[in-house]
């Protein structure tokens, strides 16, 4: 899955010199980071409606295409803020081993540790 996530970060890298004309995702980089939210957060709302369709139908192929959606506009929003999706790859990974309970007990402690833009470990003086 990390391979899909390195190629789409490259794939949204290289539409910052594209012309909003011809680019969706150049169009949403020149409109700011407000236009960009304001997908993210319309592509929210359709994949939670898509989760209860799929839950009376038993079909879930619309809630797997709006999850895409809903990724790949999170994707342009991490891009946006100059973080690389191994950033989030590696939050998840260091929530292994933890319950969910432990891990949002953790957030905020000065032993947490975190993650660069570049998804490489960050260095908390602790370790």
């Amino acid at each position: 899955m990390s391979e899909t996530f390195d190629q789409l970060a490259r794939v949204l890298e290289e539409r910052r010199q594209a012309s909003p004309d011809k680019s969706y995702v150049a169009s949403l980089y020149a409109k700011g980071l407000n236009k960009i939210l304001e997908k993210l957060g319309e592509e929210s709302i359709e994949t939670i409606l898509a989760a209860k369709d799929a839950e009376r139908s038993g079909d879930p192929h619309h809630f797997i295409h709006e999850t895409a959606d809903l990724w790949f506009h999170s994707l342009v929003a991490l891009s946006h803020l100059g973080v690389h999706p191994r950033a989030v790859m590696a939050e998840l990974e260091r929530r292994f081993g933890l319950s969910g309970l432990e891990e949002k007990a953790s957030r905020g402690h000065a032993g947490a540790s975190k993650a660069t833009s570049n998804g490489a470990p960050e260095a908390n003086g602790k370790e």
